[in-house]
């Protein structure tokens, strides 16, 4: 078994590939390629697609979308499309980007204290997501 990580891609994920060849140019164009362009991230406001992208990158695409959608309300598909899109806009507009990261984190969060894996990995994740939201601050949130 292939163990080991290069800028944060695994070889538990990427099986066939040659970890320790990996290039930086090669790691961004696989974060492109199998998350970023996923979740439409250059469709979302800058801060909230940081969320999305590292919910992406860690629970998987699809996931990450279906809370978007959950914290958007939505039709729940896990697939970006225009009614997704539409409601961001909304509640932003609505609501503000940082009620729309708030909802989204707190989405995400529940679904890992759900996880009985909780117990061991809970703090750990917790301090991410709350870390993450300090970051989008600094992106002007």
């Amino acid at each position: 078994m292939l163990r080991g990580t290069k800028y944060g891609v695994s070889a538990a994920a990427y099986p066939k590939l040659a970890i320790e060849a990996l290039s930086r140019s090669d790691a961004q164009a696989i974060y492109r390629r199998d998350y970023w362009d996923r979740v439409h991230g250059d469709e979302l406001p800058p801060p909230f697609a940081l969320l999305v992208l590292d919910a992406a990158v860690n629970n998987g695409p699809e996931r990450a979308v279906r809370w978007v959608q959950l914290a958007v309300s939505s039709k729940v598909d896990g697939r970006f499309g225009p009614e997704t899109r539409d409601a961001i806009q909304q509640l932003a507009s609505r609501r503000g980007i940082v009620a729309l990261c708030a909802e989204f984190q707190a989405r995400r969060l529940a679904f890992m204290a759900s996880l009985n894996t909780w117990e061991s990995f809970g703090l750990g994740w917790s301090r991410r997501l709350c870390l993450l939201l300090f970051q989008c601050q600094s992106m002007g949130v």
